[in-house]
């Protein structure tokens, strides 16, 4: 990939947030990373979408978070999120932040997504975790918010254990959802998903009140169906045109 077709992606997959209705005016961005350029690139800041082509994506190095170019354009003020997830999870290479309606409410709420059925455990093993309310001092810290938002991210999930390619998503305590994928393209499948068993969870909990997460083997069988080296769901690359 070269920094036209980084570019491009990144526009691609904001484009697709707004088209899968996950964003209202500018409430949102999507990123691409390329780790053999050492570079990522986002929207720009507060840009609305009506407005936005691919030569608007800032270019950021990974390393140091300077934006590089277009001149004149900031980045979105989410860009040291984005970054510290690029860092510490080596396998994503796209990552997604909308404030869509349903996972919202649950990120407002403070509460996980619960495994409730065999739609979430197709692309979430386990529940979507939320992280705790960040503190004052993380809050008003240096280098700022918006990194200090990514560690807290990174800091749930090692303290739970979870692999992030297996829960590719994650609700920020008051503030809204991340997705995540190995490309900007499944980064953005996945922040459809994520509103999608979001609203299926709040509709069965209106229902049932207290309704149980699936047992782990159901969970498992319907993840390592679609995911890893034994999967079995779909056809073979091969034949992916047929």
């Amino acid at each position: 990939m070269n920094e036209r077709e980084l570019r491009e992606a990144a526009f691609e997959a904001n484009l697709a947030i707004v088209r899968g209705g996950l964003v209202l005016m500018t409430w949102g961005n999507a990123s691409a990373c390329d780790r053999n350029l050492g570079l990522l690139a986002i929207k720009p800041s507060g840009v609305p979408y009506e407005q936005l082509a691919s030569h608007h994506m800032v270019v950021v190095e990974l390393d140091s978070g300077k934006a590089l170019r277009p001149a004149g354009l900031r980045p979105s003020s989410d860009t040291p999120t984005h970054r510290a997830l690029y860092l510490a999870f080596p396998g994503v290479g796209g990552i997604v932040h909308t404030h869509s309606r349903h996972a919202t409410a649950w990120a407002q709420a403070g509460r996980d997504i619960p495994c409730l059925g065999t739609t979430h455990a197709d692309y979430f093993n386990g529940p979507v975790p939320c992280t705790p309310p960040m503190t004052e001092a993380e809050i008003q810290s240096e280098p700022g918010y918006e990194e200090s938002t990514g560690a807290v991210i990174v800091r749930e999930f090692q303290r739970r254990g979870t692999q992030p390619l297996e829960v590719p998503g994650v609700l920020v305590h008051g503030h809204a959802p991340f997705a995540w994928g190995p490309d900007p393209p499944a980064a953005v499948h996945n922040a459809i998903v994520l509103e999608s068993i979001a609203e299926m969870a709040l509709d069965t909990m209106i229902l049932s009140g207290a309704a149980p997460a699936i047992s782990d083997a159901l969970r498992r069988k319907h993840f390592f169906r679609k995911h890893g080296p034994g999967a079995y769901y779909g056809q073979p690359k091969s034949d992916a045109s047929i």
